[in-house]
């Protein structure tokens, strides 16, 4: 007889889904999936599987009040959890189920590994990922609102130099890489490098997996820290494009090393907050020398562009 499996299921509302995704990563829950269907990007849920022989039945409530604090932050409740129990067999593919093609903005789509590419997408740059933990997976509007960043600005650039969108020879430094998603979205726009960091280890083996076999050319380099990693990384030279997929108050604190890992004349797209801190956050990066002015919203999640102050 297999394992025996809880699988949990909820709304993800955007204001908790990253936070939900951490806390579960937090309790050791790392089979997590948040799954939508194209045609309905709002309607998203939260599925996780939970081993029945680490998660007795009895404590289960306690995970829920767990997780309750999280939407308390927000003036929220948190969504009702359905439990159902799934064999050995049943979970994997179950959860396989979840993911489908996702187009983001006009070029790139999102494809999981094990599916072929559908004819309707063949015009499309694939980014394939195989989502095997709670890292940036795209459905999440802060990294959907940095991936048609990133989109326009190939676009931009490509109407100026008078030819097709592209993002070259732009360095491009990621501060919180997750799976690796922006930067290989900066990378298949013709970004002629990439160095990456993020604090967590599992964050670090998905990116350098899906960054290998994404058949991209160029110069990678993924290790584990922070902004002073990131730095050692890029050899003393800021890059031209910083991107910063992470929670506003790491953001503030990080903010005052910016100089070390994005140039005097670069740009930085800085998502992972609320609309409701852009002010303060805009506040302690002008303490820094950069101007950030928000430049797109998704619900209550915003997207800050930054640029050095003159």
């Amino acid at each position: 007889m297999g394992l025996a499996w809880w699988r949990l299921e909820m709304a993800a509302l955007p204001e908790l889904e990253e936070s939900l995704l951490w806390k579960l990563n937090d309790l050791g829950i790392s089979r997590v999936a948040v799954g939508h269907h194209p045609e309905t990007p709002a309607e998203r849920r939260l599925i996780a599987w939970l081993p029945q022989v680490d998660w007795p039945e009895q404590e289960l409530p306690q995970l829920e009040r767990s997780l309750a604090p999280l939407a308390a932050t927000f003036d929220l409740e948190l969504p009702p959890i359905q439990w159902t129990q799934q064999c050995d067999e049943d979970w994997s593919l179950a959860w396989k189920q979840h993911w489908q093609p996702d187009p983001v903005g006009e070029r790139l789509l999102i494809l999981p590994a094990w599916l072929e590419l559908p004819p309707e997408y063949a015009d499309r740059l694939v980014i394939r990922m195989d989502p095997g933990s709670a890292f940036g997976t795209g459905s999440h509007p802060t990294t959907r609102l940095c991936l048609e960043a990133i989109e326009a600005l190939a676009v931009a650039r490509g109407l100026q130099s008078g030819g097709p969108p592209d993002l070259g020879p732009m360095r491009v430094a990621d501060l919180g890489c997750g799976t690796g998603i922006l930067g290989l979205a900066a990378l298949l726009q013709g970004a002629s490098s990439l160095a990456a960091v993020d604090t967590d280890s599992l964050a670090v083996r998905a990116s350098r997996e899906n960054l290998a076999s994404s058949g991209v050319h160029a110069a990678v380099e993924v290790g584990q820290g922070s902004v002073e990693t990131l730095a050692t990384l890029l050899k003393g030279q800021p890059a031209d494009l910083l991107l910063c997929n992470i929670l506003a108050p790491v953001i503030e604190a990080l903010c005052p090393a910016f100089h070390t890992v994005l140039a005097a004349d670069g740009v930085g797209l800085l998502s992972g907050l609320l609309v409701d801190q852009a002010p303060g956050l805009q506040q302690a990066l002008a303490a820094e020398g950069w101007r950030a002015e928000l430049s797109a919203q998704q619900g209550r999640w915003g997207l800050l562009v930054l640029h050095k102050a003159h």
